[in-house]
């Protein structure tokens, strides 16, 4: 079998989850493929000594970033993120900027698109990182284009996730492109990732993503949308159940919540098909009715331009298997 080494960056203050959800996954699906070579692991640090993370576990390396690549560079180079790339070692931009670009997949976790960002490999690519620091990599580096919705975004050899768990989405896809469906999905089931989410699925749920209302009547509907998807959720029936005209409710809803009224009805409408799809057996009409869409196309049309996937296939991919 063909191997894929992968290099792990580490550094002082690094989060230990964005380095260890990654290797797990490629650890696992090595042993899953009958081959505990597929996927050669190495770590390194600047100098090759011991780093501690940001909870304080200390962890040794395999060697010295010099070290790891003087015989060639590996075919995945993990970046993680953490609090220490908020001031990072000078020497390990510089190491980024000039190894980087020989490995041949690019891959950061979290915030760890902050150095790629600041080595200068991001510019002029479409990338994410945790949602608290989409921001700050938008404006701080402009030539990059920032995608904060995403779980993980991948533009050519390069590909970037959001926070901590969003690693293993990503080194998931990584494996699924490498060996397989089945293999991805074994390792998702030992390490009861029950679903590998698609890399366009929203960091946060729609109710977790937009604002919280400050006005009980405004808070209230929210909640009264998600929970009636199939309902009239036009500006002007929602404006008469706030009791605001439909004017005021647009302007009131979306400067309470961030989000316009007319773009929050469609994510929880999309939203909730997809966990229809994903967690029961309905039937693609049923559940397009349910969820608000009237008819099939219509769905599939929401699903297309969202997730550029349509219904079915969504659901071939990302149904979760029922427990016997």
């Amino acid at each position: 079998m063909t191997q894929r080494p992968v290099l792990v960056v580490l550094f002082d203050d690094v989060q230990s989850l964005d380095v260890t959800g990654p290797v797990e996954v490629f650890a696992g699906a090595a042993r899953a493929a009958g081959d505990p070579s597929a996927y050669p692991i190495r770590t390194a640090s600047l100098d090759g000594g011991p780093i501690r993370t940001r909870s304080g576990l200390r962890l040794l390396p395999d060697t010295s970033l010099d070290a790891a690549v003087a015989d060639g560079p590996p075919q995945t180079l993990l970046v993680p993120g953490g609090e220490g790339t908020r001031a990072p070692d000078p020497a390990l931009i510089d190491w980024l900027r000039v190894h980087a670009p020989r490995a041949e997949r690019l891959v950061s976790v979290c915030t760890g698109a902050l150095l790629l960002a600041e080595a200068g490999l991001l510019d002029g690519h479409r990338a994410t990182t945790h949602w608290i620091a989409c921001e700050h990599l938008a404006r701080r580096y402009p030539r990059v284009d920032v995608e904060p919705d995403p779980i993980f975004v991948r533009d050519g050899r390069l590909s970037t996730s959001a926070g901590v768990t969003a690693g293993i989405d990503l080194a998931l896809a990584l494996v699924e492109e490498d060996l397989g469906r089945d293999v991805a999905l074994t390792v998702a089931r030992h390490l009861v990732v029950f679903l590998r989410r698609p890399g366009n699925q929203a960091q946060f749920s729609v109710q977790l993503s937009a604002q919280t209302a400050r006005r009980e009547p405004l808070r209230d509907l929210q909640q009264w949308i998600s929970e009636h998807p199939d309902g009239d959720l036009s500006v002007d029936a929602l404006a008469a159940r706030a009791r605001l005209s439909p004017r005021h409710f647009a302007r009131a809803f979306h400067a309470e919540t961030g989000t316009p009224p007319g773009r929050y009805v469609d994510r929880v409408r999309l939203e909730h098909a997809r966990r229809l799809l994903e967690e029961t057996s309905g039937a693609v009409e049923e559940i397009a009715r349910a969820s608000g869409y009237g008819t099939p196309e219509t769905m599939r049309r929401a699903f297309l331009k969202a997730l550029g996937t349509a219904p079915a296939e969504y659901r071939r991919r990302f149904r979760v298997p029922p427990t016997t």
